[in-house]
């Protein structure tokens, strides 16, 4: 039986992405992880717009998207759902991705003048850690 979740995501005023961009990564970060799981609800369009007092229209955007990529399901009078996990991306979609995270990455840590293996140190930390929220 599903349960309706409470979504505990947090909106950046300073954030470069959008308000939009931010939901989803977040939905997205937390279903990666785990924290979400299939067969989950999610809280309403105007539940979560309420919950993070923003435009209605800013999360039913968002959820359209995560509904398309398929990291979410609607269930016609009952709501949206987290999805079963299947693979969302074809394999040269996910290569792109991965490729334009990198140079985001990159071009973000370039000027803070660290050295390559602090750097990677750092990076293999926050990945280690994330598969032990996966895995716990």
């Amino acid at each position: 039986m599903a349960r309706q979740q409470p979504l505990m995501i947090e909106i950046a005023t300073g954030d470069v992405r959008s308000i939009s961009k931010q939901i989803i990564d977040g939905v997205r970060m937390k279903v990666a992880t785990g924290e979400l799981t299939p067969g989950w609800q999610l809280p309403s369009v105007r539940g979560l717009a309420q919950q993070l007092t923003i435009n209605p229209n800013t999360v039913a955007k968002a959820y359209a998207e995560l509904v398309a990529e398929g990291w979410l399901e609607s269930r016609p009078g009952l709501g949206l759902f987290v999805a079963a996990p299947r693979q969302r991306l074809n394999s040269k979609e996910r290569e792109r991705r991965l490729d334009d995270a990198i140079q985001r990455f990159v071009n973000d840590v370039v000027s803070l003048d660290y050295p390559t293996d602090t750097v990677l140190e750092r990076l293999s930390d926050e990945l280690r850690a994330l598969d032990t929220r996966k895995s716990a």
